[in-house]
């Protein structure tokens, strides 16, 4: 792996076939960073889940709006992020669908699975005022 910081982004259209696209990237990014089998796979989930919500939503299903999908590989680590044109969230104010009240609930199960797979995650507001979803796997020496 290069010292030198590279970065790939992939612009979206919001579209249903973009979510398994964007699995298959991040699987590919994963792969050329040198993580295993098992560590691509998580990735390309946690991708997967993290534009599903982008599409769903933070565009709302509106194939005008783009999803933007950022691969930093690091040294130590490799970074994603997701980018939606919504309105925005708190990620704290999901619901976590392990509690009672929730477990029937619709929403919060993609971000348990994105914690589950990645070792960082967190949603800043975009400077064109969406999320950006940041996620990040460490590299094992």
């Amino acid at each position: 792996m290069p010292s030198k910081p590279q970065r790939f982004e992939v612009i979206l259209e919001t579209l249903i076939e973009s979510i398994a696209l964007a699995e298959e990237v991040g699987m590919r990014v994963a792969a050329v960073a040198g993580f295993g089998d098992d560590d691509q796979y998580k990735i390309g989930l946690a991708v997967h889940e993290g534009v599903m919500n982008a599409f769903q939503y933070g565009n709302k299903q509106r194939r005008e709006r783009k999803i933007h999908v950022i691969f930093e590989l690091l040294e130590e680590k490799l970074v994603i992020h997701v980018v939606d044109q919504g309105g925005g969230f708190r990620i704290q104010d999901i619901p976590d669908p392990r509690e009672d009240e929730n477990v029937l609930g619709d929403s919060g199960r993609g971000v348990l699975l994105m914690k589950a797979f990645m070792d960082e995650v967190d949603v800043l507001s975009s400077a064109a005022g969406g999320a950006e979803l940041v996620m990040a796997k460490h590299r094992k020496r």
